[in-house]
């Protein structure tokens, strides 16, 4: 039996970091992971994704590379090495990882762990059992895709995103995806630029039905513009396999849709990872639907144990979110205060145009009886939306009109998932328009329309038509 100070149970983006954390802090720590190091995020999730899309945005920049004055014959894409390079990605990160925790001693034991009291773990290794003795326990074991029934979801070419982010996943040219949210979103705008024929079937009225109303009727738009078909509100009713194909039958209101498609994408949620995850006598609270209860700190019912990420109770479900958690849940432990502000969680969608926010809504201001003030700039007149021809989108600011501080910000343009991080900092540090305004931005750079949509505030941008009085 061995003693720790620490032990991790999952070695996802929240685990990792609260580990590597936990020993720089001088705690003896380990990470038990029952798969890859690195978690959902890094082996199926965020990072595979990502390089599939870049692989997809590319390729459709170059069949428009014409207004660029570039001439490319018969341009085309491998789906194989689309996937040979997303798995080049995930191994070359998941390695890093794994060289960051043996570098701070941090100690990687292979197997499921489940906690048999609030200070042992036991860990099924394939060298069998293993006990080990800990002060405190941090679960990170994370989430996984919803199913639908099994009749449906045990269908050949019935998939979940794991499946079409494996090392041999298939390319279909007809493809639904059952999900209006983030992941389904994504994955739309993949497939539809790598020319497949896309159907979204979506539970809500809205896709992206959390953002910003204008930023969800702006991509239902734009995707019914680029071909995408959307039925929503919806859920499938029966999928039938003819042959190579699936027939979906869609629930829409009163009325039945067919769709023939070539693979489902089920994108419809995720469910904890707990499941033998607490031996007997081990009384975690769960909500209704499983996730784990914690308060501000991390910290479960049972003081010593904290819970991060993915299996939390109203978890943003987000890497960096979980991360976050994990460097707190450390903080606390060694008996200081949380260093990283949870208030502020910026939010990211990599379609084309990307999609961030961070805060309120102006809804949301107003729903709890804050008076706002929203400004906004539409990124055509930013020469460096131009240049790139990305001149689509906008970014939005919400305001607190009786102090002037930033409370959220809403983007669709190009890299609006770089350009939200200052904005994360700005909402963070409770920033005033007057103190964003005064900050000189590079040009010709994307984030001169944050300066713009500043100014918009107090009436003053320069880069806009005056408005009308």
């Amino acid at each position: 039996m061995n003693n720790f100070d620490l032990v991790v149970i999952g070695s996802g983006p929240g685990g990792y970091v609260a580990a590597i954390r936990g020993a720089q802090k001088g705690l003896k720590t380990a990470v038990v992971e029952s798969w890859d190091i690195g978690g959902t995020c890094l082996n199926r999730g965020c990072i595979p994704t990502k390089s599939m899309i870049h692989s997809a945005n590319l390729y459709k920049e170059a069949l428009e590379g014409g207004i660029f004055g570039l001439v490319a014959e018969k341009v085309g894409f491998d789906f194989d090495v689309i996937n040979k390079r997303k798995i080049d990605v995930v191994l070359k990160l998941r390695s890093g990882v794994e060289q960051l925790l043996k570098a701070n001693k941090v100690e990687i034991i292979r197997g499921r762990g489940a906690i048999k009291n609030p200070h042992t773990v036991v860990i099924d290794t394939a060298e069998g059992m293993r006990e080990v003795e800990t002060g405190y326990i941090i679960i990170a074991t994370g989430s996984k895709p919803k199913l639908l029934p099994e009749a449906m979801q045990s269908l050949e070419n019935v998939i979940t995103t794991d499946d079409a982010l494996a090392a041999d996943a298939k390319f279909y040219k007809r493809i639904l995806i059952s999900g209006g949210g983030v992941i389904g979103v994504e994955f739309a705008s993949l497939y539809n630029n790598l020319g497949c024929e896309v159907t979204i079937v979506g539970s809500r009225e809205n896709l992206l039905r959390r953002m910003d109303t204008e930023i969800s009727k702006n991509i239902m738009a734009l995707f019914k513009k680029r071909g995408i078909n959307i039925i929503t509100p919806a859920k499938i009713q029966d999928i039938q396999k003819t042959g190579s194909e699936l027939v979906c039958k869609i629930a829409r209101k009163d009325e039945i849709k067919e769709v023939v498609c070539d693979g489902v994408l089920v994108c419809i949620g995720r469910a904890p990872v707990t499941e033998g995850l607490f031996l007997e006598g081990v009384d975690i609270a769960l909500d209704d639907n499983g996730f784990i209860l914690i308060n501000e700190n991390m910290q479960t019912n049972i003081p010593n144990i904290y819970a991060i990420g993915d299996c939390t109770a109203n978890s943003t479900q987000l890497a960096h979110a979980a991360s976050a958690q994990g460097l707190n849940a450390i903080d606390h432990i060694v008996g200081g205060s949380c260093s990283v502000n949870l208030n502020a969680i910026p939010n990211c969608v990599y379609t084309s145009p990307e999609i961030a926010a961070v805060g309120l809504t102006a809804e949301q201001a107003k729903e709890r009886g804050i008076e706002v003030k929203v400004s906004k700039y539409l990124m055509g007149g930013n020469g460096k939306s131009m240049i790139t021809n990305e001149d689509r989108g906008f970014i939005k600011l919400v305001f607190d009109a009786k102090t002037d501080v930033l409370i959220g910000a809403h983007l669709m343009c190009a890299r609006a998932t770089d350009i939200i991080s200052e904005l994360t900092t700005a909402v963070a540090m409770k920033m005033t328009a007057e103190q964003m305004a005064s900050v000189i931005r590079p040009h010709p750079t994307f984030v001169e329309g944050i300066t713009e949509a500043t100014e918009d505030y107090f009436g003053t941008a320069i880069h806009m038509l005056p408005k009308r009085r």
